[in-house]
């Protein structure tokens, strides 16, 4: 079991939000597997304050465990968001982490990094809203000259959020290099409130390492779980009784990729399904013998129909 504030959840191994990635099929699917609490992709609190519908559909939840990702760099308008969040999420987190441009170059994300006033602005705005538990999401700083996490993590605790998240890159790095344990570390030793570790964590033993290494609450992973929803049940198993269940066989693999992209058009309907299924169809099946050569015919794919047969040619 898990706490965030007053929220319980039932495990501390959580599915990061990623743009493009995480809607609520592949929630579906992580929470399946068991993943204690997944987040939404990253939702615009300005486009959110227009009421604009493809956003508010960023926003279903199914009665998942879920966690409502807001990016804005205005603390009125983000404050403002959180109202709607509440009716969809279980709880809202503060992006200040992402570093894709238009993000960052719009003064949004991880540039929020360089501005610690503003940051302290915009997290007092959201927690002084919000009725439930509100989390951030940070880098370790900006760059290799700016890191500052514990500076952020201390604010973020003093203005009444419940959690943060450190992933332990710079936003200069993006995802290239290591990610560093020592900073998310010194952030658990400088707050009380549960610190969630991110960043590298491809397998069940990343993760035992990686809170054994740095004294965080809980584990994130993003990219790691991606053609992989087993990495939480293994996880989860190796916090629990210490051992690990197999990896999927092939045939399990495929099976599991039928079914999210079976799943991801009955929601989006078969068109923007099968184009969205492309890149997840090509996670599922990497490394498996043959998969090389059919890549190409995944991502011509149209149809339902024709993406099992494509995938059904590995068996």
């Amino acid at each position: 079991m898990m706490k965030i504030g007053n929220v319980s959840l039932k495990n501390n191994v959580f599915l990061a939000p990623m743009a493009g990635v995480t809607d609520l099929a592949f929630r579906i699917i992580c929470d399946r597997f068991g993943a204690g609490l997944s987040y939404t992709e990253m939702i615009s609190a300005k486009a959110l304050s227009f009421s604009d519908k493809k956003t508010n559909a960023l926003m279903q939840t199914d009665n998942l465990p879920t966690a409502v990702q807001l990016f804005g760099s205005d603390a009125a308008i983000m404050a403002a968001a959180v109202c709607e969040v509440e009716k969809h999420g279980l709880f809202t987190d503060i992006n200040m982490g992402c570093p894709a441009p238009k993000i960052a170059g719009n003064g949004e994300g991880s540039a929020l990094m360089r501005d610690l006033d503003k940051a302290e602005r915009i997290i007092g705005s959201v927690c002084d809203k919000a009725t439930k538990p509100v989390t951030v999401k940070m880098r370790s700083g900006w760059d290799s000259e700016h890191i500052n996490a514990v500076e952020l993590a201390r604010i973020a605790q003093n203005c009444g959020a419940a959690a943060v998240t450190v992933h332990g890159r710079t936003r200069e790095q993006y995802y290239s290099g290591k990610a560093d344990r020592s900073i998310i570390k010194r952030v658990c030793e400088a707050v009380s409130i549960p610190v969630i570790a991110n960043g590298d964590i491809f397998c069940a033993e990343d993760a035992q390492s990686m809170l054994s290494e740095t004294g965080a609450a809980a584990v994130m992973i993003g990219r790691g779980s991606q053609g992989n929803p087993w990495i939480f049940r293994q996880t989860t198993e190796l916090f629990g009784v210490g051992q690990v269940e197999t990896n999927p066989t092939p045939e399990e693999r495929i099976s599991m990729a039928i079914e999210h992209i079976t799943l991801l058009c009955s929601l989006k309907g078969e068109h923007r399904g099968i184009l969205e299924a492309r890149k997840h169809a090509s996670w599922y099946i990497k490394g498996l013998s043959g998969a090389a050569q059919l890549r190409n015919k995944i991502n011509t794919a149209t149809r339902l129909q024709e993406m099992s047969s494509i995938l059904r040619e590995l068996l």
